[in-house]
């Protein structure tokens, strides 16, 4: 069994000057930027990361600009014991249904004897931000049990529709409440300081200091 979930987002300690007022449509870490008019002085030109560190890089370094101010959103992905299995890095304005197929498609548990790799678990556990038909239908299509409520405006719509708005997802309310695996995983994450609040300012540099923390919690 996997679980799913984003409730996890953290807010940065040290923003550099020119993502402060950062738009996220707009966001590209190769743009140029150009100081305010009423300033004289410009800073100079760092030499930037290695090589391996900027094949790394993604728009807009893992930041984006939600209710809280600029943030970065944690999609991690559990097994039924509450260990990290996956976690993706997004900016805190990003969606959590799209990020799951996405999040899925990266994990991989090795057999014990011949054979390859599991890619696909018996079933998933996720929240209602996750309920969307596209997803019900992709997890269908796997042949996987999707294992998630529906969401008041989908069962008003359904409802609406009458005989035409089919019948309801199957949910099984026991095996949901395993979903606070994902919940449990967050909490042991944010024992690490440095991960509860983000230091930092590379998205590569975050995502090494979550592997690291995962291979601790997995050594335990």
């Amino acid at each position: 069994m996997l679980a799913a979930g984003t409730s996890f987002s953290v807010y940065p300690v040290s923003v550099p000057r020119q993502l402060r007022n950062l738009d996220p449509a707009t966001t590209c870490p190769s743009a140029t930027w150009a100081d305010p008019p009423t300033h004289q002085y410009k800073e100079p030109e760092k030499g930037g990361c290695a090589p391996g560190v900027e094949a790394l890089a993604v728009d807009g370094e893992g930041l984006g600009r939600s209710r809280g101010g600029l943030s970065t959103k944690i999609h991690l992905a559990v097994d039924g014991r509450g260990l990290p299995m996956r976690v993706l890095l997004t900016g805190g304005h990003a969606g959590d249904n799209p990020q799951l197929l996405p999040l899925l498609d990266g994990i991989a548990v090795a057999r014990i004897g011949p054979g390859r790799p599991r890619c696909r678990p018996d079933r998933v556990v996720a929240d209602k931000a996750y309920s969307h038909p596209s997803t019900r239908q992709a997890m269908r299509d796997r042949r996987i049990r999707f294992v998630s409520p529906e969401r008041e405006d989908q069962i008003a719509r359904r409802v609406a529709r009458g005989s035409r708005g089919g019948r309801p997802p199957a949910f099984d309310a026991e095996t949901y409440k395993r979903r606070n695996m994902v919940e449990r995983c967050f909490n042991r994450l944010k024992q690490f300081r440095d991960l509860a609040t983000r230091y930092a300012k590379r998205a590569a540099y975050y995502q090494a200091e979550l592997t690291i923390a995962a291979i601790i919690l997995w050594l335990r």
